[in-house]
């Protein structure tokens, strides 16, 4: 008799990925703060150990801002929350609306947009969306061996380019330097 198929419960392998809130906080914990006057100050591989925003020059500011971050992540605190949480701090310190700032690398003064909800609304969704991904990443790997291989599974929709609309359904092993060298 041949092989068999072996039949697979997608549920049973999806729990094996789930990422539990401690594996999240977990990482963003371990970061700590750097200021950093321009977001491509601080690229790729930093972020994974160190917090930062965006003309935010004040470490005590940052650690705060980090702070509640961390709280949110904790307690899963929504948006919302954590805009009322922080709103009034950053207001207190100053760094709230449209400002004008010397630029420490070129000397030069600039118009800044420092906080506001929707500037605020960036800093908490790609944070928690960082942290999460991160731990999700750590669940694949720790399951590499039960299952060494993932499909690409592009969005599909309108907004998606053709360089990833290209690559949708392609199947690679987890250990593949095609996840890391993936457009964003």
């Amino acid at each position: 008799m041949g092989s068999q198929a072996k039949i697979v419960n997608f549920a049973e392998i999806t729990a094996n990925f789930e990422l539990t809130p401690q594996q999240a906080l977990e990482y963003f914990l371990g970061k700590g703060v750097k200021p950093t006057f321009n977001w491509a100050d601080m690229m790729g591989a930093e972020h994974d150990t160190a917090f930062t925003v965006a003309k935010m020059m004040d470490t005590d500011l940052l650690a705060t801002v980090k702070g509640k971050l961390d709280k949110a992540l904790e307690s899963g605190m929504t948006l919302q929350q954590f805009q009322k949480d922080l709103i009034p701090t950053l207001q207190k310190a100053g760094w709230w609306g449209k400002k004008d700032l010397i630029d420490p690398l070129t000397g030069y003064v600039t118009q800044a947009q420092l906080g506001s909800a929707s500037r605020l609304e960036t800093i908490f969704r790609s944070n928690m969306q960082s942290a999460y991904q991160v731990g999700t990443w750590e669940g694949i790997e720790d399951n590499k061996k039960l299952y060494p291989w993932l499909m690409y599974d592009a969005v599909d929709d309108a907004r998606t380019r053709p360089d990833h609309a290209a690559r949708d359904g392609e199947i690679h092993a987890v250990d593949s330097d095609f996840w890391a060298t993936l457009p964003a």
